[in-house]
């Protein structure tokens, strides 16, 4: 573990599991304080957003007060800090989503969320425990946020959207629910994931470490 516990601000859009979120990365070793403050978020050292619920309630949490929580958010990514997103807060980074399409999404990766297709015994949303399986930017860099994560690990999801991205070099992990589909990517500094690691045991704490550790 790192000396010097690191400072993760948890941002709270108003649409997240804030506190399993907390308790998670505090037993992962960071320092954690939860908040809607811009100026926290911009002093932290790295930036979670987790997030339930729908993608334009998610948004609208990042755009009140003028939209200082989504600007410091947009700026301290582009900046080349540590972020981790969670469930929505992997959805906001891209383009916009089939959910709320009037609602455009952070733009800082090119891609759209769509929802799962129905067919016959497909269950949505989509709950529970699935293995995922590497893509092109979890082979490219196994030692960063994924480097305790074998190929194969579960983790638990609840959902039913998911993102596609533009560029299949930002997929991490894949996994399927009638289709397959992205379940985590990482770019530079950037990783997010659709499942949830404050609710993945085991597997989702050694995720949550590594963050913390990087």
């Amino acid at each position: 573990m790192p000396l010097v516990r690191p400072r993760i601000a948890v941002a709270d859009t108003g649409s997240g599991n804030l506190r399993s979120v907390e308790k998670a990365l505090a037993r992962a070793g960071a320092d954690v304080v939860v908040t809607a403050d811009a100026d926290v978020i911009g002093a932290a050292d790295k930036i979670v957003v987790p997030g339930q619920g729908a993608f334009g309630s998610c948004i609208a949490g990042l755009s009140r007060d003028g939209g200082a929580l989504r600007d410091v958010i947009v700026k301290s990514v582009r900046a080349g800090k540590p972020y981790l997103g969670i469930c929505l807060g992997l959805q906001v980074l891209f383009d916009g989503s089939e959910e709320d399409p009037s609602c455009p999404g952070l733009g800082i990766l090119p891609g759209q969320v769509r929802r799962f297709q129905p067919r016959p015994g497909l269950k949505i949303p989509h709950m529970g425990w699935n293995g995922t399986a590497r893509g092109n930017a979890g082979a490219a860099r196994i030692a960063r946020t994924l480097r305790d994560i074998p190929d194969g690990t579960y983790f638990y999801f609840v959902h039913s959207y998911f993102a596609v991205p533009s560029r299949t070099e930002d997929i991490a992990l894949f996994t399927d629910h009638g289709e397959t589909f992205c379940a985590a990517v990482e770019r530079d500094n950037l990783f997010a994931c659709q499942f949830h690691p404050e609710k993945s045991q085991g597997a989702g704490l050694a995720l949550l470490t590594t963050f913390v550790e990087l």
